[in-house]
């Protein structure tokens, strides 16, 4: 029999906003820019069509990628500025 992944599992399961900001934050590396409040409801605004199902759901597997990319180009337009 074979034994859940945890690993997906985790990725995988339902946040709520802060839930979702600490696990984001919890082992980057620092070359990346960390997370804040205000930073995820500039991403949820922005990005509404990625909370279609459940508007208040984060995940790992669906949002860390795509709230880290968006945070680095946010950093680098910012810097350019």
């Amino acid at each position: 029999m074979k034994l859940p992944d945890l690993d997906r599992l985790r990725s995988e399961k339902p946040l709520t906003f802060s839930d979702f900001l600490k696990s984001y934050n919890e082992n980057l590396p620092t070359q990346f820019p960390r997370a804040s409040l205000a930073l995820l409801r500039e991403f949820k605004k922005k990005n509404a069509f990625l909370f279609k199902n459940d508007g208040n759901s984060w995940s790992l597997d669906q949002h860390r990628k795509k709230v880290m990319d968006w945070l680095t180009a946010r950093t680098a337009r910012t810097d350019a500025s």
